[in-house]
This record gives C-alpha cells, structure tokens and sequence, in this order.
C-alpha cells in the first residue's frame, strides 16, 4: 500500500488505494491473517530460529495447503510440518 500512496510517480488518493484493496489485492488472497496464523508463526520462530517474518511466510504456506515453499531464504530440504522448502535456484 506504501507503494500506492508514496512512491508511485502519481500519489493515489485514499479512496484509489481503498478500490484497490477492495477490488484487486483481496480477492487474490487465498488465506486471510489472523491469529491463528499468527499463532502458528510464533511456535515456528520458536521451534526453528526463523526471523518472524519468514515464520508468516511458512504458516501461510501451510495454512494455505502447500506442499513445497520456493525460497532462497531458508534451507534447501527442510521440511517444516509436512512443507517442503525448496531453493528454485539451486541446480
């Protein structure tokens, strides 16, 4: 949304960034945050050492059904409750 409001060449107004939210971003969300997710991505930081940021991204992924996560960030192999993390980039 920063991107919306700040740094595009012509600053939206709040209604533009609201239709937009509304119209485009939300329907594209297959899983909504909430606490459970939430939750989720707090025992993984525990759990696993991730930065909390990264722990969001596997609990969605899991909450989500995934079976495979794609990211340079995290261990190539590591399964994390049944999700496989994979680095597209490696060999």
């Amino acid at each position: 949304m920063q991107t919306l409001t700040r740094k595009s060449r012509v600053v939206d107004t709040s209604e533009d960034t609201q239709d937009f939210l509304v119209n485009v971003q939300t329907p594209l969300w297959k899983v909504h945050p909430g606490t459970a997710i939430h939750t989720r991505a707090l025992r993984i930081r525990c759990e696993r050492g991730f930065s909390f940021c990264d722990s969001l991204i596997v609990a969605t992924a899991l909450e989500s059904g995934c079976q495979r996560l794609l990211t340079e960030d995290l261990q190539h192999g590591q399964q994390v409750d049944g999700l496989r993390i994979e680095n597209p980039f490696l060999g």
